[in-house]
């Protein structure tokens, strides 16, 4: 069959949405389905099964899209009609203009519809006027969603049970919606590795993740500054983005002296067997494929325990997780895992058997499941005609 994914962000890899759909899009090409993209990356122009469409300029707002890596594309019509022309099925991956226009086109042209749940309300409202903290601000964004795109398609795909259930109570109904994990790759395992000169004789701690606001990477930074063995710990930011200034002074002013690094895949795999601990101390996240990485490689994790993460459900045990943007109680968790490797390596093997769940080739084969049940909509619409 012939489906069609929408990506208003797409290009570099470095956001977990534009991975979900590199990944989305060569499984349903593995199972032997035509995929065409809609997408904003001039990179792609001319290849075949791209269509693209121009960024936005978002004016006086630019500069906050600017720093944050991506580019909103701007909906064409034409180009819209063009990419859904004898699709079976329509995905759309974020709800914002180009998904909202493909929704609608897609209506017009009776093809169904499914759509991933990849943004939550407070990577909108981080960057807006500092409102991430305010209910009333999150839940109008919520209800946007709803109102602009997700209350018209056919069915969501919902990363984790936790966001699912996030916006079915700022919405105040019930979905037609599916829990699948965006899947961890079998390449994040456990390797016998010999360690960079650098790590050796140290303890060293992991957090991978893009350098942003919600993302809270100065929290380890100041966790470590008073912690007991601060002189034995070598902090590695695996990542990028708009925070890294912000972060580099953190540091020098509480004289920590982290490594930040974008690493390929197979670099990211060596440096998480070359690390003691994974620490994750965003605030905001839908699931943290990140956080799952890391401790399918062997890493036993310390989490925020935030209401507004997926992640702090991979807790284990207490000393898991630290008090909600709390330094001071991550920095005792961090001392009690230093102090502990017996009980961190028996941990460890725990977590390896806990993220069987989370096994990426099952989880690609149940969102192909997905998007194959739903274009079923269509022929038994026309059956019933």
């Amino acid at each position: 069959m012939i489906v069609t994914i929408v990506a208003d962000v797409f290009g570099k890899a470095n956001n977990g949405t534009t991975i979900a759909a590199i990944h989305l899009i060569d499984a349903l090409r593995n199972a032997g389905h035509t995929v065409r993209v809609i997408c904003p990356d001039k990179d792609k122009k001319g290849k075949e099964n791209f269509y693209i469409v121009r960024t936005f300029w978002a004016g006086p707002l630019q500069p906050i899209v600017d720093k944050n890596g991506v580019s909103l594309a701007v909906p064409k019509k034409k180009t819209i009609k063009e990419a859904l022309e004898g699709a079976d099925e329509v995905h759309i991956m974020m709800p914002f203009a180009v998904g909202r226009k493909a929704v609608k086109v897609a209506r017009d042209m009776s093809i169904p519809v499914s759509a991933g749940f990849h943004v939550q309300a407070e990577n909108v409202t981080a960057h807006l006027f500092n409102l991430m903290g305010s209910p009333f601000a999150n839940r109008l964004v919520y209800k946007n969603f709803w109102k602009g795109m997700y209350k018209n398609v056919d069915a969501i795909h919902y990363p984790t049970q936790f966001i699912r259930d996030t916006f079915e109570k700022a919405i105040g109904r019930t979905t037609k919606g599916y829990v699948i994990s965006n899947g961890v790759s079998a390449d994040f395992k456990p390797h016998e590795i010999e360690r960079d000169p650098e790590f050796k004789d140290k303890f060293v701690i992991l957090m991978t993740g893009r350098y942003s606001k919600e993302k809270k990477q100065p929290l380890l930074i100041q966790a470590v500054a008073q912690s007991k063995h601060k002189d034995q710990i070598q902090i590695v930011f695996a990542g990028s983005g708009p925070r890294l200034k912000q972060m580099q002074r953190s540091a020098a002013k509480h004289h920590v002296d982290p490594l930040y690094r974008f690493f390929k895949k197979e670099e990211l795999i060596r440096q998480i067997n070359m690390s003691d601990l994974y620490v994750h101390a965003s605030e905001v996240e839908i699931e943290a494929i990140s956080c799952l990485e890391a401790i399918s490689g062997g890493l036993v994790p310390l989490i925020n325990d935030s209401p507004k993460s997926a992640t702090r459900y991979f807790a284990l045990e207490k000393n898991n997780l630290f008090k909600l943007n709390d330094a001071r109680d991550l920095a005792r968790k961090i001392d009690y895992w230093f102090e502990h490797p017996k009980e961190k390596a028996e941990l460890a093997k725990r977590y390896q058997t806990y993220c069987e769940q989370f096994d990426f080739d099952r989880c690609m084969k149940q969102m192909v499941e997905l998007i194959e049940n739903t274009a079923k909509m269509k022929q038994t619409s026309k059956e019933k005609e």
